[in-house]
């Protein structure tokens, strides 16, 4: 079956969103735009508000084919994607892994993901909790920000953007869950997931005028986690930064040109 590559610079949330688009909404006019088949599946694309790969195939049981060859990946211990973060912080670790229980709940209007570190196994057995995993590396660090590879090993909603908060770095543009993570006396600590509800990010001074942003106009700035690589049976996709991720690793003196997973 024929497969397609595209390099979105921010997708559509995901279908189910009430009055906004999805990807897969847009699929009949993107196939017809392109000269595809009509009949498109997404094999594999970056997050909600995230940009990168979108891989899109015709043929169902290609798609099926390429799920199962990142779920052997993953049993295999070899990561089938990776993801760049601009990121407000450090890790203290310059490489790791972050483990943790993740479960999605309903907070008000909202079903937002929350970290449980000791799940019980009954909650795992009946799937409310997922166990999870991701690998990490700095690659690069400047005064208060970092850029950080993700090797996501599990596949979870969010998984990424709360393991970056667990390590206390959020992703810049992350208007979510970045407000779990708190600064007393420009140290970061962990609020708890319950009573910290979604709001624009937060960031420091110095920051905010290394990016020429004022807080004001944060809630402007997009999410920067980027689907960068994707490992496939005979192939290795690759897609650069978009403009907007590449201008603020200038604006915040960070390496721009790693591309080596």
């Amino acid at each position: 079956g024929r497969v397609s590559m595209l390099m979105a610079p921010s997708l559509c949330p995901p279908p189910g969103s009430p009055g906004q688009l999805s990807l897969v909404s847009l699929l009949p006019d993107l196939s017809q735009r392109l000269s595809l088949p009509p009949e498109l599946h997404v094999v594999k694309a970056a997050g909600k508000d995230s940009s990168g790969l979108v891989l899109l195939s015709s043929c169902p049981g290609t798609t099926q084919q390429l799920h199962a060859f990142f779920t052997q990946l993953r049993r295999a211990g070899r990561p089938p994607a990776t993801y760049r973060a601009v990121t407000a912080g450090v890790p203290a670790a310059m490489e790791g892994e972050i483990r943790t229980g993740l479960k999605l709940e309903q907070v008000g209007d909202l079903q937002l993901v929350v970290p449980v570190a000791a799940p019980s196994r009954r909650s795992v057995e009946r799937k409310e909790v997922k166990q999870t995993l991701t690998r990490y590396k700095v690659l690069g660090a400047a005064p208060g920000c970092g850029l950080v590879q993700l090797q996501p090993m599990t596949a979870f909603p969010g998984q990424l953007l709360v393991h970056l908060t667990l390590l206390l770095c959020p992703a810049l543009g992350d208007h979510v869950y970045s407000a779990r993570v708190g600064t007393v006396l420009g140290e970061p600590f962990l609020l708890p997931a319950g009573s910290a509800l979604p709001h624009t990010q937060v960031l420091g001074e110095q920051l905010l005028r290394r990016l020429r942003l004022t807080q004001q106009l944060l809630h402007r700035l997009p999410l920067h986690l980027h689907l960068h690589q994707l490992l496939l049976p005979t192939a290795i996709l690759t897609a650069p930064p978009p403009p907007f991720f590449l201008q603020t690793l200038r604006l915040l003196g960070l390496p721009g040109d790693q591309s080596a997973p």
